[in-house]
């Protein structure tokens, strides 16, 4: 299985937006289930992290690691988005390896279902709940 990579920034937001994180000092991990035949993956690097060198070097480890783990990961139905921290360019590539492996892990057995309201009921389809309305009192 060939590793797509997200590309459109839209899908970058949507991922931060409605998708589950887990985050370390190594690596910020978000996953958000889709209705895609595909798995793929994005990976951000702000300036903050440093000069050019050390970003590129950032992605390559952090690539590295998720084709590292590409096997153990579903086939489809996944968008995962991966942000390096101020430390990933200070570790080695087994420790990304091992932050990302965790974080995947709880991501995926918690389904990392959707920020959006949704809720599920007795035949397994997801409903839409309202949120509550606001107290309002009479006297206001």
């Amino acid at each position: 299985m060939k590793p797509i990579a997200i590309n459109v920034n839209a899908d970058f937001r949507r991922a931060y937006g409605r998708g589950k994180n887990k985050a370390d000092s190594v690596l910020v991990s978000y996953a958000l289930r889709t209705r895609r035949p595909v798995v793929r993956y994005g990976i951000t690097t702000s300036k903050k992290i440093g000069s050019a060198v050390e970003r590129n070097r950032c992605r390559r480890i952090i690539r590295a690691a998720y084709m590292q783990l590409l096997p153990e990961l579903p086939r489809y139905g996944w968008d995962f988005v991966f942000v390096a921290r101020g430390r990933t360019k200070e570790v080695k590539s087994t420790d990304v390896l091992r932050s990302m492996r965790g974080q995947l892990q709880a991501l995926i057995s918690t389904g990392a279902q959707n920020n959006t309201g949704a809720k599920r009921v007795g035949n397994g389809a997801y409903t839409r709940v309202k949120a509550p309305e606001p107290n309002r009192s009479a006297g206001q």
